[in-house]
């Protein structure tokens, strides 16, 4: 083969170029090293080509795409034919595999040009040789050029099979000019391919650390930590559904794979500054819980006040003329509303949906009590903590706890935002911290309305409601039937809470049922009559 001329060389230098170019922006590993492969071939009229990928313990050199014009084979990559086996890099003593030619370059970073294989004594091509006899073909020059990263860590071995001499087609050596483009290829795609692994190695220790705070959580929390997980789940649920929605205020929204992964993120990241709060606040089962709940140290006030009735009865009976069936009559009774008192506070400690007012005025009727320490002082039945706590209107939170729980949105949206997002994960943020705000603006921590709020971010404040509201695993309350459920979100949906359009296809494409399937108690899943759903019109 003669030497290229000034035209030809000239028509490679610009297949460089415009490979460079697609090295650039393809995004998908496979199709990046079968186009590699083809230039290859294609640059130096090869009749055949094959690019190994080094496995994982850097063990053995595996067959990653194979090509060949004569016998019309192509496998791996966008063949769908798969292609197994390849070329160790080590033998059974563990010393260098010097015997096979891309073993060899991928060894000493050196390129191997033969002209021709069935002359060359330094390398084995038995398997070769096997391969012509089965398939008829006769393999003759061969070019094997390593490619490495810029740390000189092996990442592929590009080989190529018979140069054709372009006029006759005859089998003819590969060119020294034929080696250097190929060598600057491989340098090129080497650096592509080391380029898609440290993103793809970023991305994988974002996920990872996202993960890390979601263990942390769940340590802390294992109901939150499970919230955590299934909102995000439910988000995508949501999301694809609005997604394939054709008609309606939501048409147009549209979402790219990186939107998909934006998104994801943001919902397993949505809760994070709940590490923040403190256990005993994130997880209050009952009013008086904190490290625990006080209400046994209650019990025992109730005990000391039963005792201390018992014991003046029985004074009073060794008095002169004491009447002791009366006393006796008077005790039972006495100790009869001492334990319904008991009994009332202890209902009272559990929390509910709203404590009536007369509840709490009996509570504070009973905090009037006396009762006498250990230590012989006399002291108020309740203190005021204790107090504060037992006549919490709803569920059982403090409003200075309910403000510790609320911070967390905050500390969210703080630790989020002090994170150098790039380009395509910039919404994070925005996605994950306003799924606390309402569309009437009433929300928090911003106030956003509806118009400054992106699509996914309202999303997810119905995946992260709906989620709550059905959760079974909570301490502090039971999972909603999947009824109650869809008629307070509905509610919620009628007045400025949450998105009635979102709602509307959370409803439609029976979103709720598929996820209720998946995560909830099957005893939660009642019959739906979604024309008694309030704030949807089937």
């Amino acid at each position: 083969m003669q030497e290229l001329n000034q035209i030809q060389i000239a028509a490679r230098l610009d297949q460089l170029t415009e490979l460079s170019v697609q090295l650039g922006s393809n995004h998908d590993t496979d199709s990046l090293l079968e186009r590699i492969l083809m230039v290859a071939k294609g640059m130096t009229n090869a009749d055949g080509g094959t690019l190994y990928r080094p496995s994982e313990d850097m063990q053995q050199l595996n067959f990653h795409i194979l090509l060949n014009d004569t016998l019309a084979i192509h496998q791996g990559g966008s063949s769908g034919v798969p292609v197994a086996g390849g070329v160790p890099l080590y033998d059974e003593l563990g010393e260098k595999n010097l015997s096979a030619v891309a073993a060899y370059a991928a060894h000493f970073g050196l390129s191997v040009n033969i002209e021709d294989v069935y002359k060359a004594d330094v390398f084995n091509f038995s398997g070769m040789v096997k391969f012509d006899q089965m398939r008829g073909y006769h393999s003759q020059s061969f070019l094997t050029v390593p490619m490495s990263d810029h740390e000189g860590e092996l990442v592929g071995v590009l080989q190529l099979i018979n140069a054709k001499d372009p006029e006759s087609g005859e089998i003819v050596a590969f060119t020294q000019t034929d080696q250097r483009f190929i060598e600057a290829l491989a340098a090129q795609a080497a650096v592509a391919l080391t380029h898609q692994r440290l993103i793809f190695q970023l991305e994988e220790l974002l996920e990872s650390l996202v993960n890390l705070i979601n263990i942390g959580i769940d340590e802390k929390s294992p109901y939150t930590g499970r919230h955590c997980q299934f909102v995000p789940e439910l988000t995508m649920m949501l999301a694809e559904a609005v997604h394939e929605t054709e008609t309606g205020p939501l048409a147009s929204f549209r979402m790219t794979d990186a939107d998909r992964k934006e998104l994801w993120l943001a919902g397993l990241l949505h809760d994070c500054g709940k590490i923040t709060t403190p256990v005993h606040v994130v997880d209050k089962a009952t009013k008086l819980e904190t490290i625990f709940d006080r209400i046994a140290v209650i019990d025992t006030r109730f005990e000391v006040l039963l005792r201390d009735a018992e014991i003046a009865a029985l004074k009073r009976k060794f008095e002169p003329g004491a009447n002791a069936a009366a006393i006796d009559e008077e005790l039972a009774a006495q100790q009869a509303a001492l334990r319904a008192e008991r009994d009332f506070i202890r209902v009272a400690n559990i929390g509910g949906e709203g404590m009536k007012p007369e509840d709490q005025d009996r509570v504070r009727a009973i905090a009037q009590h006396r009762w006498t320490g250990p230590d012989g002082a006399e002291r108020a039945f309740f203190d005021d903590n204790e107090l504060m706590n037992l006549t919490i209107k709803f569920g059982t939170l403090t409003d200075a706890e309910r403000k510790e729980i609320n911070n967390h949105i905050v500390m969210t949206i703080k630790m989020l935002e002090a994170l150098p997002w790039p380009k395509h994960l910039k919404n994070v943020p925005e996605y994950a911290g306003g799924h606390h705000e309402r569309m009437d603006g009433k929300g928090y921590p911003r106030g956003l309305t509806k118009d400054q709020m992106s699509v996914q971010a309202r999303v997810m404040a119905i995946a992260d409601i709906f989620e709550a509201l059905t959760a079974k695993d909570r301490p502090y309350k039971k999972g909603k039937m999947l009824t109650e459920s869809l008629r307070i979100l509905g509610n919620f949906a009628l007045n400025g809470h949450i998105d009635p359009d979102l709602f509307d296809i959370f409803i439609r494409k029976k979103i709720y049922m598929e996820f209720a399937h998946k995560n909830m108690d099957e005893k939660q899943i009642d019959a739906i009559d979604e024309a008694k759903i309030p704030g949807y019109t089937p």
